[in-house]
């Protein structure tokens, strides 16, 4: 049944994209913006993966709702489930996970509580924008809409730091300076310990008039780093009032342009201390996609670590901190696309742990060799359950066993859920 036919439906869970999911005809429907036990009239659309996607067209009795926070939302693409209560949004972000391990056969005992993370904490953010060829209109500045390339431009935001949110009026004053009309780009800013890091996307280069408005703007916002870059080239500086830096475990470490961290200083407490309870305490560990350091350091303080990541710039700034600590005997760090050359089971065999937290992806191939050592504890950090479960079969094909799983909500009101696990060797 498609076009322009209605049917009734009742909303029975909340799917890993952040849609509410009903059944009809066998079928699995999707429906943006919807709760649990919601009852509702909608008009099935296209076919999506298994199902086929829903409008509603009529809320005939609420669910498990509540109201959003922010005015922005159900039009900005950046929240998927401010409108569901405290409860719904827990066993929401549970079920993925407990979904993901059953599609892969997993046991679902291990999986702990939702740990709940505060709002208006995410320290990184990057904004579209865009000139309207009007020369009346003002640029716009924000985050693209629900399955959109249009930009909702932002008055508020119950998500970023507010150190974050005061860059947006700024950077709308900015713009028409920066951007031709009817140009468009984005800004990338990161609010580190010494300040923010902003990063322009440009669409042309910049003559001096733009380069004496950026610094002017760096300066009056009192910016750590500004840059800009077009075309995807590589950043160009114009403004350093201070070193970028983050500090982990109490270790400063230097940030390039754009540098992956996570969402948020409380996301970095909550994943490290899960991530120390799983590992126990070993004498030597290996720090796999370390990234900057969010674990290296919690590591160093009792065991010695050895850092990889296929980033060339963050093993420099590991190692660069570790010596300025005096830390440079027990961290030591190495440059290494771990998908296409993983630490062989033999290279794991020195270390009484591994950590490892890969990108959405996984970690396929890494998996594969830790499923063939007989390293004692492995606690894997992700941001995907789908490739967190995926990764899990292979370590317990492998002579692992999974005994605990923490879901925690890095990422608020978004659908996407981080997780920390701990294998042991059965």
């Amino acid at each position: 049944m498609t076009g322009d036919a209605a049917v009734d439906l009742t909303v029975a869970s909340i799917g890993i994209r952040g849609d509410g999911i009903a059944e009809h005809a066998g079928e699995r429907i999707f429906l943006p913006l919807t709760a649990p036990g919601d009852r509702l009239r909608a008009v099935l659309g296209a076919r999506r993966g298994d199902g086929r996607a829903g409008r509603v067209v009529d809320l005939l009795e609420p669910g498990e709702r509540a109201a959003p926070v922010c005015p922005h939302f159900g039009n900005c693409g950046g929240c998927a489930l401010q409108h569901l209560s405290d409860r719904a949004y827990a066993n929401a972000k549970e079920a993925w996970l407990r979904a993901a391990l059953r599609q892969h056969g997993l046991p679902e005992e291990p999986v702990r509580p939702l740990r709940r993370l505060p709002a208006g904490t995410r320290r990184r953010a990057r904004f579209a924008v865009r000139r309207p060829r009007h020369a009346a209109a003002a640029p716009e500045i924000g985050f693209h809409e629900r399955s959109s390339h249009a930009i909702v431009d932002m008055r508020t935001c119950a998500v970023l730091h507010p150190e974050l949110l005061a860059l947006v009026a700024p950077l709308r004053r900015l713009a028409p300076v920066l951007w031709p009309r009817g140009g468009a780009g984005a800004a990338t800013a990161t609010r580190a310990d010494t300040g923010v890091d902003l990063l322009l996307d440009l669409a042309v280069q910049p003559g001096l008039a733009a380069l004496e408005a950026m610094a002017e703007f760096a300066a009056a916002l009192d910016l750590a780093r500004l840059a800009f870059r077009v075309a995807g080239g590589p950043p160009a500086p114009v403004a350093q009032r201070r070193p970028v830096r983050i500090s982990f475990a109490g270790i400063a470490v230097d940030l390039p342009a754009e540098a992956f961290l996570q969402a948020s200083t409380e996301a970095d407490a909550a994943l490290t201390e899960a991530m120390l309870d799983g590992v126990g305490g070993p004498r030597s560990v290996a720090d796999l996609f370390a990234g900057f350091g969010t674990f290296t350091f919690a590591l160093a303080r009792a065991a010695r670590v050895h850092a990889v990541d296929g980033f060339g710039a963050a093993a420099t700034a590991i190692e660069a901190a570790a010596a300025r600590a005096g830390l440079a005997g027990r961290v030591s760090a190495e440059r290494r696309d771990l998908e296409a050359r993983p630490l062989l089971a033999e290279e794991l065999a020195r270390f009484d742990a591994v950590v490892f937290d890969p990108p959405r992806a996984g970690a396929r191939a890494q998996s594969a060799q830790l499923a063939r050592s007989r390293v004692p504890a492995i606690v894997a950090v992700s941001c995907n359950p789908a490739t967190f479960a995926r990764d899990a079969r292979i370590l317990v094909d492998g002579g692992y066993r999974l005994v605990a799983a923490q879901p925690i909500d890095c990422f608020v009101w978004a659908a996407r859920l981080e997780v920390v696990a701990r294998f042991e060797r059965a």
